[in-house]
């Protein structure tokens, strides 16, 4: 078989992998917990449309999305978060994965430079290779994005379309960027009239301190495309993301969406249109969040007593994950081994390298899935596990 070039040397999503693996106890998961899934609401809005409004939900739509369901997004986001202006558009499309799909495509041709955080998000990761980019990793620090190494890069390295940033609880370090930070990368990206593509499917999942602002609250030149989602806060299989940024180019993604699917899933675009106007979505965010609080404190809690000095770890004020690094000389991938002896999965952090490099010390740990029992266990079996390979 005569597989393209981009493709053939394209490795699985090592993340969707791991779950197709057996585990006793799983902190290898991006997702949100199914307790949280507001299915009786659901339910009844369903058996509604498809009672009474089937013939438009299971008919063709426009590519742009849902007319409801933008104009309720599109509200929501400027009237809360103060996220989008007179000069933006929206589109809703399959997830946040296609938004950053789609905008690799507009944005980008074969051997252009995207400029990514290192480590950073293995689906956007991908995303941009098998688009034949250029990836430039710039490290990640407890504050964000190196922005020394980002200026340095802007200045040096050429052909720089995109940066790619997750400044609200990174996937997947969780730590989160400070908004003078955020200041200074909207001013480098304007200064070298680079585009920002700011992914944020996790910033309303905040347990602990205050809300940092958007970068695309910052936006007064055209040069930040606001990713959002609704998997994180309703339901990830729904698949029903946004994009927000300049008429222009939300022009041109739509025409790249209509070569993909044509149109986001028109009955779930109207389902969760009718969650959003209908039930109350603030407070069904609000219980996710205490949800989750309990379940990330209790995993440093556990860490706290079980990990001591052996390792160092994240200490994030909301999303989903903390990230996890050996000492020097050791290896995320053989720890996880390790632990997989033991049925408990992690994702090393080589799945998250720009470079793919299998040197990473580093690992994920995801809270949002397994039970307090399965967290206070997994955590113990971790400790265990280090303790084999250390020696």
């Amino acid at each position: 078989m005569r597989i393209s070039d981009r493709m053939n040397n394209m490795k699985p999503s090592a993340v969707r992998e791991i779950l197709k693996a057996s585990a006793d106890i799983s902190f290898s998961a991006g997702n949100p917990s199914a307790e949280t899934f507001p299915a009786g609401e659901l339910a009844a809005l369903a058996r509604d449309i498809f009672q009474n409004d089937y013939a438009e939900a299971l008919q063709y739509g426009i590519s742009e999305g849902y007319g409801p369901l933008r104009e309720l997004t599109q509200a929501r986001m400027r009237d809360k978060y103060g996220i989008g202006s007179d000069q933006d558009d929206i589109i809703i499309t399959s997830g946040g994965q296609q938004g950053i799909d789609l905008a690799i495509k507009c944005l980008t041709n074969e051997g252009d430079a995207v400029i990514c955080e290192n480590p950073s998000f293995i689906g956007a990761l991908n995303d941009f290779r098998s688009n034949a980019t250029r990836l430039i990793g710039i490290p990640v620090t407890g504050e964000g994005m190196d922005l020394d190494r980002l200026e340095q890069a802007l200045k040096t390295e050429k052909n720089i379309k995109m940066i790619y940033t997750i400044p609200t609880f990174q996937n997947p370090t969780g730590v989160t960027m400070p908004l003078e930070r955020r200041k200074r990368l909207y001013e480098l990206a304007v200064r070298h009239d680079v585009m920002i593509v700011e992914d944020d499917p996790y910033s309303e999942l905040r347990y602990s301190g205050e809300r940092v602002p958007a970068i695309k609250t910052l936006d007064e030149t055209d040069h930040v495309l606001y990713v959002g989602s609704y998997s994180k806060v309703i339901a990830p299989g729904i698949r029903v993301g946004y994009a927000i940024g300049p008429r222009e180019l939300l022009a041109k993604m739509t025409v790249a969406k209509q070569c993909q699917d044509v149109h986001t899933n028109l009955f779930f675009m109207i389902l969760v249109a009718r969650y959003v106007e209908q039930c109350a979505f603030d407070e069904h965010i609000a219980e996710c969040c205490r949800l989750y609080r309990v379940k990330r404190d209790r995993m440093l809690a556990v860490l706290d007593e079980k990990l001591d000095s052996r390792m160092t770890y994240t200490r994030p004020d909301g999303g989903l994950f903390i990230w996890g690094e050996l000492p020097e000389g050791y290896s995320g991938t053989e720890l996880c081994t390790y632990t997989a002896a033991r049925s408990v999965a992690m994702v090393p952090g080589t799945a998250f390298d720009v470079t793919e490099s299998p040197l990473s010390r580093g690992f994920r740990l995801n809270f949002s899935v397994p039970s307090l029992e399965q967290i206070d266990k997994g955590i113990t079996l971790l400790s265990e596990s280090i303790d084999d390979y250390l020696k």
